[in-house]
């Protein structure tokens, strides 16, 4: 039985498809739980779109990234633009039902404040995931696509410490990575180079803001 490299055995654990594909599947079971107070389209509807374009993301690779087409990368990325921008419009109808005087139950805001944070975390997870030096295959050096200059700078990628010399960012670095963005408004310990980064990351943390600073802000003051 031939051995895997150690090298390649390494960066497999980085290039799991299953983590992103699950964060996927779970963000779009969240907007079956959108309180209809807040939006006029069908509950379905953002689901119905996620399966559409995830099923062939997850036919092509279904626990491993294997098959390299860039198309499914679009795919994915397209996804991921429209999920962010139906979660923007969920966040604009919870600003107005709060202008309109009749958001005087705070458990229906709590959840609303809650499904659009935690969407917003998880869809740029992904987005970062899939965006950051070309996407996972060309990070992964047993693949033949070359990798794309950095768009994040991960602090393993800055030390010289035994067992990081070959360190590969995983998703869960990346969920990191939108957490903190969504929590501290700001980049922490990874910091975004370059500008479509910046501009991911601007918008993230604005989603982010307004839910907590406006929404939740008013939903305590409800309860």
């Amino acid at each position: 039985m031939n051995k895997v490299p150690k090298t390649a055995a390494r960066s497999m654990r980085h290039i799991r498809r299953w983590p992103a594909s699950l964060a996927v599947i779970a963000a779009l079971v969240l907007q079956l739980l959108v309180p209809t107070e807040i939006s006029t389209l069908p509950r379905w509807l953002m689901p119905a779109i996620g399966a559409a374009l995830l099923i062939p993301l997850v036919w092509a690779n279904p626990f491993h990234l294997t098959r390299d087409e860039p198309w499914l990368r679009w795919v994915e990325i397209v996804l991921l633009a429209v999920l962010v921008l139906v979660n923007a419009f969920y966040l604009t109808g919870l600003i107005f039902f709060l202008g309109s005087g009749e958001a005087d139950n705070g458990r229906v805001l709590v959840k609303a404040a809650l499904l659009i944070w935690v969407t917003n975390v998880v869809a740029f997870a992904v987005w970062y995931w899939e965006i950051d030096r070309g996407g996972p295959f060309a990070r992964a050096p047993e693949h033949e696509r070359e990798a794309e200059r950095a768009d994040l700078l991960f602090p393993q990628m800055t030390v010289d410490l035994p067992g990081w010399d070959r360190w590969l960012p995983g998703f869960t670095d990346y969920l990191f990575v939108a957490f903190t963005a969504a929590t501290a408004f700001s980049p922490t310990d990874t910091m975004p180079l370059t500008a479509r980064v910046k501009t991911l990351m601007t918008i993230q943390s604005a989603i982010a803001l307004l839910t907590i600073g406006i929404v939740a802000a008013r939903a305590i003051n409800v309860l």
